[in-house]
């Protein structure tokens, strides 16, 4: 039986905790031994009470010297760190706490970047997090020196429960993980969408349905439902999870977002019992089942297990089934699965949810949008690959969604070993990370910037990406719109998500948005963010019926 993450925490913290107090009795041992002075018990008592925080203080003051030492050795300085009333910038972590809670998605990392530029030292808990919406920085990390940086145990442990050692959740064997779902999302495979279909005209029936009656509808809520359902299909051949399911997907990510505010010290807040695991059981319930029948039925020789490879995966067949051909580690094959589940649904989720945002707000990208795709497709027909590859607008239009809310606002890395991000100006010294330091990174800040994307850059416009900024910004410098990332481990459904979330529904093409309600700010609703961007509260919408002129 393992321990409860509190105690198990503190039992591997406790050599460091024992040996401040072990080294005040050895002391006062030899001082009563060799110099025959019998010590107070009340004055051995309180110095092993307070070797504890001396010997804290004495070992943060030493990191921080040695660092200094070490970044100047290399000609280079630590990163600014932001300002903190309190031992631990506890004041600062409090502050992101209620910003998370009560603010607007990245406040208070916006405040910040306008008073120590957009790379500073993001320093809480007594360790270094260093933190930057600087693109050449990020392709250090995401490309450049790509082998020199990791996920990082941190995060490993963070995210295991849910994640397990999944795709996006490994680091030694993250080469393996890729190699085995990558024939999957081939080009042939993501132009396959029954599935999407099917699931999407049922979402639109329940929603007309409901508007009908007069009511609005969250659409977020619709298209997460449909996402899952379009999923879980997508992946194990079953559809409609219980709500037992998706309302337990939904708080173990909520909990697994929690974690990351605690840094290090996460285990302490949920001492006695983990929390993502209590929503795990439900998940398991729905997963195991499928994952021993599909077992069972490869070694009955139910399954076709031919030679793996691209060409061997059959039209119908389901991300589980094509896995199966390369592994019967059951381990595997729920994490593999559990990880791309909540890539190709949440991520599209979140796409899709905005993408309506902005069309509420803006009727003429709406009437632009709407006059491409009929004019390529019609009103009727599915469109194919081509299809969506040839209407420029509306890849312009989904390209301008994932920049001012691009799915993944806030991801990390952590340094292997020293290393140095590069000034960008050369009359500035080079910024030095130590060894083991957290760097998060912000695309969510990055691609609102107005010195990367123009004057307008925080203007919603599509034609940004068919105009000449296009070449003036984006053509220059690739690095500045990552909301799939980069580098080795850019993501496998880059074109899978661009594809689905381009798929016009042909019941509701005609459907043209007539309100929403609105929150404090410049944004009309409240942006939050667990492992992915949502809409805190949903986003609710009323539809109507085109007119017959409209239609044709």
């Amino acid at each position: 039986m393992s321990l409860p993450p509190g105690p198990k925490y503190l039992l591997h913290q406790f050599p460091s905790i024992l040996a401040p107090p072990a080294l005040v009795y050895v002391i006062s041992y030899a001082i009563c031994k060799y110099r025959n002075i019998i010590l107070p018990v009340w004055l051995v008592v309180v110095a092993a009470f307070l070797s504890l925080p001396v010997a804290f203080a004495l070992q943060v003051q030493w990191y921080d010297f040695k660092n200094h030492m070490d970044a100047r050795a290399h000609d280079a300085v630590m990163a600014p760190p932001i300002e903190h009333k309190y031992p631990g910038s506890f004041d600062v972590l409090s502050a992101v706490f209620r910003t998370s809670e009560k603010g607007y998605l990245a406040d208070l990392f916006f405040r910040w970047t306008l008073k120590y530029g957009h790379t500073f030292n993001f320093r809480v808990l007594f360790q270094n997090r260093m933190y930057t919406s600087e693109p050449e920085y990020i392709k250090t990390m995401l490309a450049t020196d790509f082998p020199l940086y990791e996920k990082g145990p941190l995060v490993n442990e963070q995210l295991h429960t849910l994640l397990g050692t999944g795709v996006f959740n490994s680091d030694g064997k993250w080469k393996f993980h890729r190699s085995i779902t990558r024939p999957f999302f081939s080009k042939d495979r993501i132009s396959h969408f029954d599935i999407f279909d099917r699931h999407c005209d049922e979402a639109l029936k329940k929603m007309d349905a409901r508007l009908r009656e007069g009511y609005a509808v969250d659409w977020q809520d619709l298209v997460s439902r449909f996402t899952m359902d379009s999923a879980t299909e997508f992946l194990f051949g079953k559809d409609h999870p219980a709500d037992e399911f998706v309302q337990a997907f939904q708080s173990a990510l909520e909990e697994t977002a929690i974690r990351g505010r605690y840094l290090q010290a996460w285990p302490l807040a949920e001492f006695w019992g983990d929390k993502v695991k209590r929503s795990m059981k439900a998940i398991d319930d729905f997963i195991d089942p499928i994952v021993a029948d599909a077992l069972r039925k490869k070694a009955q020789g139910e399954t076709d297990t031919g030679d793996s490879g691209e060409k061997d995966i059959a039209d119908d067949e389901t991300l589980l089934e094509y896995l199966i051909k390369q592994t019967d580690d059951k381990t595997i094959l729920k994490d593999e699965t559990l990880n791309i589940l909540l890539a190709g649904r949440d991520t599209t989720a979140c796409t899709l949810t905005f993408a309506v945002y902005k069309l509420a707000e803006r009727p003429d990208i709406l009437r632009h949008l709407r006059k491409e795709v009929l004019a390529t497709v019609g009103g009727a027909r599915r469109p194919t690959y081509d299809d969506i590859r040839n209407m420029k607008y509306l890849r312009a239009f989904i390209n301008e969604t994932l920049r001012m809310y691009p799915p993944v606002p806030f991801d990390t890395r952590c340094s292997i070993g020293p290393t140095i991000w590069k000034a960008k100006d050369p009359s500035e010294k080079d910024f030095y990370i130590p060894a083991r330091t957290r760097c998060l990174y912000s695309v969510f800040v990055m691609h609102r910037r107005t010195d990367l994307w123009g004057p307008d850059a925080l203007k919603f416009d599509p034609d940004r990406f068919l105009d000449e900024r296009m070449q003036k910004y984006l053509v220059r410098n690739p690095f500045i719109f990552l909301p799939f990332n980069g580098g080795p481990r850019i993501c496998l459904g880059q074109q899978f998500a661009y594809n689905e979330a381009s798929r016009p529904p042909r019941r509701a093409a005609a459907a043209g948005l007539l309100g929403l309600p609105g929150c404090e700010g410049g944004e009309k609703v409240w942006l939050r963010a667990h492992l992915t961007m949502y809409v805190k509260n949903g986003l609710w919408v009323k539809m109507g019926a085109v007119s017959e002129d409209e239609t044709a």
